[in-house]
């Protein structure tokens, strides 16, 4: 990513693979590619591919070519590039990372800036996967429902955003940064129609445990392993959705202080209850408490209750 213009192409960084359609004059035509926290190829298809190229083609047909070349950023202008060294790699998840870095330099971080590329899921929308603007299902009570759209629908834009695909519909979500209604325009049996999508208070919100660009975000938890498997967490008189972590062979210095050690089941934190994977949980405690904190990780340590007090120390 050292020399792609960022201001130029714009896609979720964090993706495991993601394509734009350009025009030979510099038009971005479209997108392709998105995932949810479920599965990283669920939103994708040889079909869906095809499809958004076919539209792609069909843009580039008929849009007008760009008023004004668009201007030029790249990893280079961000100065947290420093630390990676002149002639390191630098990764596409790294790109969100290097802006992170910047905003709070700035003095203009705050958690809401990590709701990225929301889903249409978000809005009430699920779309097909082989044709990537055709809704599939309108999720009751939804914004989509009260704007007025059905299954079948085809969508045409959302604020403004031509959308062929899930990531067309992600990108016009994420240029999208208020609570302010947004205009969706689609076609139903061949006639054209327009609604706006009434948004709620934190609707850009979903599950970003995956997201790779997360992992150096502070405070980190300290601890790390698998889940436990269904049968393991009946066995121990588990729900099959709660915290179930059982910490791996390498505990990490600030968690074999506070008195963790391997083959620990980690089940809660300050005697809360959670039903979340592990994933979910680092993510969790990344989201509800800063360095410096003290926590209380709630424990099983051969079939007893073990509760472990630990700093969440920032990481040198």
């Amino acid at each position: 990513m050292r020399d792609v213009n960022l201001a130029k192409y714009q896609f979720d960084y964090d993706l495991t693979w993601a394509g734009l359609f350009v025009s030979p004059d510099g038009r971005v035509l479209g997108r392709y590619g998105g995932r949810d926290a479920e599965s990283a190829d669920g939103k994708v298809s040889l079909k869906g591919l095809r499809y958004a190229m076919e539209a792609a083609r069909k843009a580039n047909r008929e849009r007008p070519p760009p008023k004004a070349a668009p201007e030029r950023r790249t990893v280079a202008d961000y100065p947290g590039l420093k630390r990676l060294g002149p002639t390191a790699c630098v990764h596409c998840h790294q790109v969100h990372e290097l802006q992170r870095d910047a905003l709070q330099a700035r003095g203009e971080w705050g958690l809401d800036k990590l709701w990225v590329y929301p889903p249409p899921e978000n809005v009430g929308l699920t779309l097909e996967v082989d044709r990537g603007n055709v809704v599939a299902r309108v999720a009751p009570k939804s914004a989509a429902e009260k704007a007025g759209l059905r299954q079948g629908d085809v969508i045409r834009t959302i604020g403004g955003e031509p959308v062929a695909s899930f990531a067309d519909a992600q990108y016009a979500l994420h240029r999208h940064e208020s609570n302010e209604p947004l205009a969706a325009v689609w076609l139903r049996d061949g006639k054209e129609m327009a609604g706006k999508l009434e948004l709620a208070d934190g609707w850009r919100k979903s599950d970003i445990s995956w997201r790779w660009s997360l992992r150096q975000l502070e405070p980190s938890p300290w601890v790390h392993g698998d889940d436990l498997t269904s049968q393991e967490k009946k066995a121990l008189g588990l729900g099959e959705k709660r915290l179930a972590l059982r910490q791996g062979n390498f505990v990490t210095p600030p968690a074999r202080q506070a008195g963790i050690r391997q083959n620990d089941i980690i089940i809660g934190v300050d005697g809360r209850e959670l039903e979340m994977t592990g994933r979910q949980f680092a993510v969790y405690v990344k989201l509800n408490y800063k360095v410096g904190d003290k926590v209380t990780y709630n424990l099983l340590r051969d079939g007893k209750r073990v509760d472990v007090e630990l700093t969440l120390a920032g990481r040198p």
